[in-house]
């Protein structure tokens, strides 16, 4: 099971996080600054699993963001990685080749995408397909709903 999901950039900006697990927020805090510091200080080509407590961190770098997964210990870290580019892949494809802009103003977006891919540290929804239909069907009731609310009720 995953642990956290953590999206940050290149100069350690934190963009998007989700917790699986329960955890105080001075805990999470401490746990965001060493993976932000772990994961900047290696070199480019190096190995994305890394050991870390009782968890495996799997990460990678597309673009300037870094997506970083905590999973425990017995998990497989290609299908942790496997994830990370699921994810990335359906951000692609709603927003049109993901930037770390598009993270900052739409983070309410990328938290739903996130939310329709994975549920409680596991996968949800394998298929693109139908994550990325669910995401259209909440943006055309969102439309419907501002469409609605702006019209006057007399």
């Amino acid at each position: 099971m995953m642990r956290f999901l953590l999206l940050f950039s290149r100069q350690g900006r934190l963009r998007l996080q989700k917790w699986y697990t329960a955890i105080s927020e001075r805990e999470k805090k401490k746990i965001i600054r060493e993976m932000t510091t772990m994961v900047l200080a290696r070199p480019p080509r190096t190995c994305n699993f890394l050991q870390w407590k009782d968890l495996k961190i799997v990460y990678k770098r597309y673009a300037s963001l870094y997506f970083c997964l905590g999973v425990e210990h017995e998990e497989n870290e290609l299908l942790a990685l496997e994830i990370i580019h699921r994810y990335v892949e359906l951000l692609d494809k709603y927003f049109g080749n993901v930037c770390e802009l598009d993270i900052i103003f739409n983070f309410e977006k990328a938290y739903f995408i996130l939310d329709e891919f994975l549920m409680g540290g596991e996968i949800q929804e394998t298929s693109k397909q139908i994550v990325n239909r669910a995401i259209e069907s909440s943006d055309m009731l969102q439309e419907t709903m501002e469409e609605y609310m702006s019209k006057p009720a007399f």
